[in-house]
């Protein structure tokens, strides 16, 4: 069966490259690379020809000058665009978290707006139908980060697409925060909600055209008739800021390349009694709750983690957690961002602010083991384990993941 199933697999993906040049200069790369958006539109939309065409999109589907794709393609005469469809934030991104914009009709396009938060299965692929589209495109930056809800919302996507029997065409974009090696824990199954629907790691080290592939390969029912449009130019181990790309925050809380860089360790503080630093400057970046001093900044700063600086630190947030009041904690600092692990570093901040504040407690629906994947990194803190404790107990099934994703990617 699983023989069979890759066999459909390669003949029903397809991908859409343009030869490269080897890198050279900063100037040069940012002249050669390509998002998948500007690969297939120098081809006049070849891959769309002849389609009633929908797009999943959000703010951060944009051109390299900030035009939006859907702008571009509903004046471009060669395109059929017929619809939008609004992950979570909205197409325009008008809703903070956990809030979408409904249906509606953009006021600069006039392109019907469908809501696809929190929606899956029959009921999104009945949107689909309803919207009268033939093929369904993807164009969303990812963060890299496996409770992130775009990647969900791809892969609600292409079931609901399948059920509806659409086409479907992700356009690649850089996982900001590179490439490499997937790092923390795999989602166990009987944990999956809409910040984790399979199992993948932590920090999965892919990019969104890749996952499409994966979650068609691997966990599928029935997989979706799928193309992937290729970046080119995209080196596996450069972030973000190599490439001459703009930066359009994917959600309110996620202002920076610098913040995705912390997201994937730093965001299971929502898990916790601590503030993730919502309501200011610096969301994932600043960690804090009343009652905290120096001693937490200290005492991560003793265990000599790679690439990361802890900084003593008071803040104020403007909504969410401790809303108006002055708290304490630490600033996260990136100093080597190769060597930099973020989700060892989340642990590692986990562990110590357990440690040395007696105030530090869990959610009382232990969203920590929905966002880490199972019920082991909230009970081996609890039982007294280390950081390095805790890391070493997903190694065997990280592994496993490591090895389940190399057959799908795209780029080196």
């Amino acid at each position: 069966m699983r023989l069979s199933r890759r066999a459909l697999l390669a003949a029903t993906t397809a991908a859409a490259t343009l030869p490269s040049a080897p890198l050279a200069t900063a100037a040069e790369r940012h002249r050669q690379l390509r998002t998948g958006f500007e690969n297939l539109a120098a081809t006049g939309y070849a891959r769309l020809s002849g389609q009633r065409v929908g797009i999943v999109t959000n703010p951060t589907g944009v051109t390299r000058d900030v035009r939006h794709v859907v702008d571009v393609m509903h004046a471009d005469k060669r395109m059929n665009l017929g619809a939008v469809f609004g992950p979570e934030h909205g197409f325009r991104g008008t809703a903070q978290a956990g809030g979408s914009e409904g249906r509606y009709d953009d006021p600069a396009t006039g392109l019907p707006v469908y809501d696809t938060y929190l929606k899956s299965g029959r009921p999104l692929a009945d949107i689909f139908t309803a919207s009268g589209v033939d093929t369904v495109v993807f164009d969303i930056q990812d963060v890299g980060a496996r409770f992130y809800t775009y990647i969900w919302t791809l892969y609600d996507c292409m079931e609901a697409a399948q059920l509806a029997g659409k086409r479907f065409v992700v356009l690649d974009r850089p996982n900001p925060v590179t490439g490499r090696a997937a790092q923390g824990p795999v989602l166990h199954k009987e944990f999956a909600t809409f910040i984790g629907r399979q199992p993948i790691a932590q920090a999965h080290g892919m990019t969104v055209a890749e996952l499409a592939r994966l979650f068609n390969g691997e966990f599928l029912t029935a997989p979706v008739p799928l193309t992937t449009v290729r970046m080119t130019g995209w080196k596996r181990s450069e972030f973000y800021d190599a490439w001459g790309l703009p930066w359009v925050p994917p959600s309110p809380n996620m202002p920076t390349p610098d913040t995705a860089l912390v997201y994937a360790g730093t965001c299971l503080f929502e898990g916790t009694n601590l503030s993730e630093g919502r309501g200011t400057t610096r969301p994932f970046e600043l960690l804090g709750a009343e009652g905290i001093d120096g001693r937490w900044a200290a005492a991560a700063s003793e265990l000599g983690l790679p690439g990361v600086h802890f900084r003593e630190a008071y803040f104020a947030p403007t909504f969410s957690k401790f809303q108006g009041k002055t708290i304490g904690g630490v600033q996260i600092h990136v100093h080597d961002r190769a060597a930099y692990d973020p989700v060892r570093t989340g642990i590692a901040l986990l562990v110590t602010a357990k440690k040395v504040w007696s105030g530090f407690g869990w959610r009382a629906d232990n969203w920590i083991d929905k966002l880490t994947g199972s019920t082991r990194v909230r009970t081996m803190i609890d039982a007294g384990a280390s950081a390095d404790e805790v890391v070493a107990g997903w190694q065997e099934e990280l592994a496993a993941f490591r090895r389940m994703r190399r057959e799908y990617l795209l780029y080196k």
